[in-house]
């Protein structure tokens, strides 16, 4: 006779059910609290984080050339190019770029992937743009004889007067300032001026674009200040982030005979950006004005060193491309490598600079030779049809559950919701960013917490028809069937890691949502599923087996 292998289950006492009840229906006010899509409070913060192929967005393929490099190196640029890229995207704020790189042959590509970012130039700008930082120093001006006549006073306001005629009449601005502006730093930006709050120049000028002028309109006449005539054109106005208003205006400046402003000239220097080792922001002590502090490599730290030295008392000015953004008067050599860019920018300005400026160059020239946008059309059917996928196959796994287990089924579609709850909830709180193959990878572990339900009731059913009571055969059951339940999840998972560590970002997706739910699958099944049926099974329903789809002992 064949001796039959006997389990001796620890019992557990009604404290012990009833204070894990309460922790799970806890846990689960708390996962539903994260997933509800409206949100309230600290719970806000949480949100699903759609994919490129959810959301729309921007693909994008470069190819680098790597042909300056030698074979050994190749790789390795390809890879400094991919990291500058992610800095770059991540410092705009982009959620959750994908940003890969792709080896075939002769050919080294990067792929970005940019979730939400709907306009492909401005996707394009963002990885391509490369700030050019220069450091000019004063060169010799001409010598000009100042002519005191009144009509060498009056020719200035003249030729101030035609160029306002021209704009008014339709003129390219930006084409007169560059021709005739004497403000050299924003003539070579078509008299383009950064954003500014009222009080950072001069009293006429705010006036001016702050009182006078629309959004778009040019001055009806010259506005005259210390430094000369002005021709403005009010581009446009916001409220910034702080309540103040902000305006972007553009100037055409024509000197007057006492404009002590001089026809500077600026020299190139070998110090710019490739020696910058790092840009932060801070704030002036006393005028609590945003600065861009700049810290320089061993290189740039001598060559600044020479360069303030060799100017003490005269200035040495900052360019980014090419707009003077500060020319600020050495007072001694600065030998600590430090330098410091003060101008007319706010704090939102002042970050913008320092983030291009820690963006680095390329280390490799690359060539943009694919570009799609994927539309948010095409994403929300997407997302549709998926959740159509997903409901049907809970359906059905509730109603083969219901039909064929009964209460034990019952409970087991109750421990399905909350392992959805829960599942989800992880997904917004690690986040994942959730991608068709994700969806798939939920809905496929949705299976397999149905899978190990399915072991455990029919291990139940066996301990039932040997002849055990109910609480013992529901105990036993679950003993029984974790093995089988745990060597399956464990090798489940060991695949999932091996393509999340060597697959690429769609098959990663999958793996990382098939792990994860697989994860909660067993805390569901193992603890959930036998919590509920514990506190359900009591001596009432001890005969009455044909809840468990057995037939009552006897019959």
């Amino acid at each position: 006779m064949q001796k039959k292998t006997i389990f001796r289950v620890k019992q557990v006492s009604q404290n012990q059910v009833r204070a894990t009840f309460l922790g799970i229906v806890l846990l689960t006010i708390f996962t539903a609290l994260v997933v509800w899509p409206q949100g309230f409070g600290w719970f806000s913060r949480f949100k699903v984080h759609l994919g490129l192929d959810l959301q729309g967005g921007t693909h994008l393929v470069y190819e680098a050339d790597v042909t300056a490099f030698a074979d050994s190196d190749k790789k390795e640029s390809v890879e400094g190019v991919r990291d500058v890229i992610e800095r770059r995207v991540n410092a705009y704020g982009v959620s959750e770029p994908t940003i890969q790189t792709n080896y075939s042959g002769d050919n080294y590509r990067i792929i970005v992937e940019l979730a939400g970012v709907k306009d492909v130039n401005e996707a394009i700008k963002m990885i391509g743009e490369t700030p050019l930082l220069e450091f000019k120093t004063q060169g010799v001006a001409p010598i000009v004889e100042v002519n005191t006549d009144e009509e060498a006073v009056n020719e200035p306001r003249a030729l101030a007067e035609e160029i306002l005629a021209k704009a008014l009449a339709g003129a390219d601005f930006a084409q007169l300032a560059q021709e005739y502006s004497e403000d050299l730093g924003s003539a070579q930006n078509g008299g383009d001026l950064p954003w500014v709050t009222r009080g950072e120049f001069v009293p006429e000028f705010d006036q001016a674009i702050f009182d006078q002028l629309k959004s778009g309109e040019i001055s009806k006449e010259l506005v005259t200040s210390q430094f000369g005539y002005h021709i403005i054109k009010k581009i446009e106005e916001r409220v910034n982030e702080s309540g103040e208003v902000e305006v972007h205006a553009a100037h055409i400046l024509i000197k007057n005979e006492n404009a002590d402003l001089g026809n500077t000239i600026w020299e190139n220097t070998e110090l710019g950006g490739k020696n910058l080792k790092r840009a932060y922001l801070e704030f002036d002590q006393n005028t609590n004005q945003p600065l861009v502090g700049l810290e320089f490599d061993s290189d740039g730290k001598d060559m600044f060193a020479e360069i303030t030295g060799a100017n003490v008392g005269k200035p040495v000015a900052i360019f980014l491309d090419g707009f003077l953004v500060s020319a600020p008067t050495v007072q001694e050599a600065i030998k600590d490598g430090n330098a410091v860019i003060s101008g007319n920018f706010n704090a939102s300005e002042a970050k913008d600079m320092v983030r291009r400026l820690n963006s680095g160059a390329l280390p490799v020239p690359i060539t943009l030779v694919s570009q799609q946008t994927v539309g948010a059309s095409l994403g929300a059917s997407s997302v549709q049809k998926s959740l159509m996928a997903g409901i049907i196959g809970l359906i059905a796994a509730a109603l083969f559950m219901l039909f064929y287990y009964r209460l034990p089924g019952l409970v087991a579609v109750l421990a399905l919701g909350v392992y959805s709850l829960l599942t989800l909830a992880l997904f917004e709180i690690i986040p994942v960013t959730m991608t068709l193959a994700g969806v798939a990878g939920f809905i496929l572990s949705v299976g397999m917490a149905v899978d190990a339900n399915v072991l455990i009731f029919e291990r139940t059913k066996e301990e039932l028809r040997d002849g055990r009571s109910l609480t013992s055969a529901i105990e036993n059951g679950f003993v029984r069937a974790w093995s089988s339940i745990r060597d399956s999840n464990i090798s489940s998972i060991i695949t999932c890691l091996i393509l999340a560590w060597f697959g690429t970002s769609i098959v990663k997706g999958f793996a990382i949502t098939l792990a994860i739910g697989i994860l909660i699958s067993m805390f569901s099944a193992i603890t959930v599923t036998r919590t509920f049926l514990r506190i359900m099974v009591n001596k009432k329903i001890e005969d009455k087996l044909w809840l468990f789809g057995l037939k009552k002992k006897g019959e």
